[in-house]
């Protein structure tokens, strides 16, 4: 299967040409840095790219104060990872070695240049990424999460942190490690937390709180106007973000939990044009957030947006939770669907503690060799049990209906029939949730003889009733009767992605009518922008 960047173990790595050093000298500086100088320190802004002209340079770990790893940055190679391109702040320090000459690139000047020069941006852009995934696998740097396993924030934050491709550690409590860094940073032993770098403990995390620390999200001025925002950030959304980039419009992509949306949650797309062999939602969309960032497209989570008006300048105001308002001449609604809650008594109280709405790495961990349940019969309900199937004792797929045909990809079925460690409860839904601290048992009616059976399981993945996120819209547009965006035809525009409200398009399973697919919706996000970039030329002052 297709990973999210290329391996930097093995990768053939191509040294910039003459042409692009002498490109970045033009418009960067020369600095000089004695041993033990740092270029760049743990939690700085990510502001400068920096080239090794002459020298070495070390990465420096966080947690020990000491050289990262086995290997040092020498002339010809450059400090960084994937996060210059969003413009976070640093998740490492780098230190010279000896005395060390840099090229300091300012990074709106880098990203100029690296637009202008295919060349230098895609060997920079592969790097980058090829080093974000060695942070990944390794799990050693980036936030230390202490005690996942007993606490539901903290869990959540992993999730988090799993599905935006923010490098963690989570140690259990017990672990002597664990208590270690509890001592060292003065935190009562046994006590959940989140720690930064070597000894910054995170007071009262949440995912936003995480994100500004890392500069996941972003401070809006007043004043600044936008050409388009688009709110969400599954597979219509980043593609979007993708055109408008490359279309030369300056474009926010506004996402609530992580880039990729419900999309991302998918363990195994092999269906998408281009990856015979299958990549996983997160990977593919993470992709394509690179190459909309690569274009100038920005992009910031969690933000959920709760409410759109128009001013009588014809600008759209969008307000974020948070309460800062973003400005733009155009608005794409990409929000997308979420899973129902069922409505069934303390479920509520398990979610994030055995009820989950995804199934990736991080839920499938706290329910590994035990049974885990599958309500759904669509796609994401079938990908994520063959994912769930390799580390648990067995899967139970509960589906309402008596059979997989209308709902579930031909392949996917066969695969699901197949599989012993997968038993498909034909005509079978949840009806009542067990547990103390967490979730421990359920029980599954069989809707045809009334009969009910108790499965004890640590993990239900509820898959099932998508709800469209419209609620924001505040009646700026027509919904159909489900709460769909209705657009092209059915509101008299002329564009299969007009809404009934000039300047607000809609695109993706949000979209009343549309085809619930990957691939459908990447199409839609590429498509739409041609009308945008016509609307806001013509709406521009």
């Amino acid at each position: 299967m297709e990973s999210l960047a290329e391996d930097l173990k093995t990768m053939i790595r191509t040294p910039l040409a003459d042409e692009h050093i002498e490109a970045m000298r033009k418009v960067g500086r020369c600095q000089v840095f004695e041993a033990g100088e740092c270029p760049i320190s743990l939690g700085d802004p990510i502001d400068t790219f920096w080239y090794v002209e002459q020298g070495e340079i070390e990465i420096v770990d966080p947690a020990t104060d000491a050289r990262y790893g086995d290997s040092t940055l020498r002339e010809g190679q450059y400090i960084g990872d994937i996060s210059f391109l969003s413009g976070g702040r640093q998740m490492v320090s780098a230190r010279a070695v000896c005395r060390s000459q840099l090229i300091g690139v300012p990074r709106p000047d880098m990203l100029r240049l690296m637009s202008r020069i295919p060349e230098l941006s895609d060997r920079i852009v592969t790097v980058f990424a090829a080093r974000r995934r060695r942070f990944l696998e390794a799990n050693d740097i980036g936030l230390t999460l202490l005690g996942a396993e007993i606490d539901r924030n903290i869990r959540q934050i992993a999730a988090f942190a799993d599905r935006n491709r923010i490098p963690v550690r989570s140690l259990s409590i017990g672990e002597p490690e664990a208590a270690q860094i509890a001592t060292r940073c003065g935190i009562e032993l046994g006590r959940p937390a989140v720690i930064l770098g070597k000894n910054e403990v995170i007071e009262e995390p949440t995912p936003r709180k995480i994100a500004r620390q890392i500069g996941l999200s972003i401070e809006f001025g007043h004043c600044e106007l936008m050409d388009v925002v688009i709110v969400g950030g599954g597979p219509s959304g980043v593609a979007a973000g993708v055109y408008a980039g490359a279309e030369g419009l300056s474009a926010l992509v506004v996402e609530g939990m992580a880039i990729g949306g419900q999309a991302g949650t998918s363990s195994r797309i092999e269906n998408y044009l281009g990856f015979p062999t299958g990549i996983s939602g997160g990977d593919l969309i993470w992709r394509g957030e690179l190459q909309a960032m690569k274009f100038g497209t920005r992009f910031t989570v969690p933000s959920q947006v709760t409410s759109l008006k128009q001013g009588k300048d014809g600008v759209f105001q969008i307000t974020l939770e948070d309460e800062q308002v973003v400005r733009a001449h155009a608005v794409v609604v990409a929000t997308g669907v979420q899973y129902r809650r069922l409505p069934i008594p303390d479920l509520e109280r398990f979610e994030g503690l055995g009820i989950y709405y995804a199934a990736t790495s991080v839920e499938s961990r706290w329910c590994s060799n035990t049974d885990a349940v599958i309500i759904g019969g669509g796609n994401s309900a079938g990908q994520a049990a063959m994912f769930l199937s390799r580390t648990v004792n067995c899967v139970h797929l509960l589906v309402r209906g008596e059979s997989l045909a209308a709902s579930m990809s031909d392949y996917l079925s066969h695969r699901l029939s197949s599989d012993p460690r997968i038993k498909i409860h034909f005509g079978a839904q949840m009806s009542a949730v067990y547990g103390d601290e967490h979730l421990e048992a359920i029980d599954v009616l069989d809707r045809t003889s009334g009969q009910t059976r108790r499965i004890e399981t640590r993990g239900v993945f509820v898959m099932v009733g998508a709800a469209p996120n419209t609620r924001w819209l505040n009646g700026c547009v027509e919904l159909d009767e489900r709460g769909f965006v209705m657009t092209g035809s059915d509101v008299r525009r002329a564009s299969s992605y007009e809404t009934s409200h000039d300047g607000i398009f809609a695109v993706g399973d949000v979209r009343s009518g549309s085809i619930k697919r990957v691939a459908s919706a990447v199409g839609e996000g590429s498509v739409v922008i041609s009308r945008v970039w016509e609307y806001v030329d013509a709406h521009r002052q």
